[in-house]
């Protein structure tokens, strides 16, 4: 039995979750989510527990079970208390500015590059090497996330670039110099 999908999920007041069929819909405070699962996991809802059950101990079955509660456990977070992701810029220049609902990057090349928000996404600049991806789905989060990491990665001999809040940027040595 999957230690992860046994679990029951506690549904917060002032959440409302609905199922039809594999779709799952969770209204909450910050918003609405709506997913399809799949058709196999049986997803069942009362007094505010929504569990999780297998129809069997077949592996995709198995490997299924922890992923669909962990999936509508997000979904339930997102709702009631939202995510975030903290990006740093780090190097000389580089900044970020918000204007109006896009970001803007100053990192080193020859053109700013903009970011329109996906919707269900919003941008923060609490300083200028610094910004906040804030949003109801951790998915979408996360690759919104990616995406503003990857137009300029951290390079591995200065660690300039754009990364995130507590990643650890392995460092190389420089090239050695000629000896006499």
């Amino acid at each position: 039995m999957s230690r992860i999908g046994r679990k029951p999920i506690q549904v917060p007041n002032g959440v409302n979750v609905n199922l039809e069929n594999n779709v799952i819909t969770v209204k909450g405070p910050k918003g609405t989510l709506s997913r399809e699962l799949h058709k196999d996991m049986k997803v069942s809802f009362a007094e505010n527990v929504i569990s999780v059950e297998r129809p069997s101990d077949n592996k995709i079955h198995r490997s299924l079970h922890g992923t669909t509660r962990s999936v509508v456990a997000n979904m339930v977070n997102g709702v009631t208390e939202g995510y975030f992701k903290n990006l740093e810029l780090v190097g000389v220049g580089y900044r970020a500015n918000k204007t109006g609902d896009k970001l803007v990057l100053s990192v080193g090349y020859s053109h700013p590059v903009e970011f329109v928000p996906e919707k269900g996404i919003e941008f923060e600049v609490p300083a200028q090497n610094k910004i906040v991806v804030k949003g109801i789905d951790k998915e979408l989060v996360g690759a919104v996330a990616a995406k503003i990491r990857a137009v300029r990665e951290p390079e591995p001999y200065k660690g300039k670039g754009i990364k995130y809040e507590n990643e650890r940027i392995l460092r190389k040595e420089g090239k050695a110099g000629k000896k006499k």
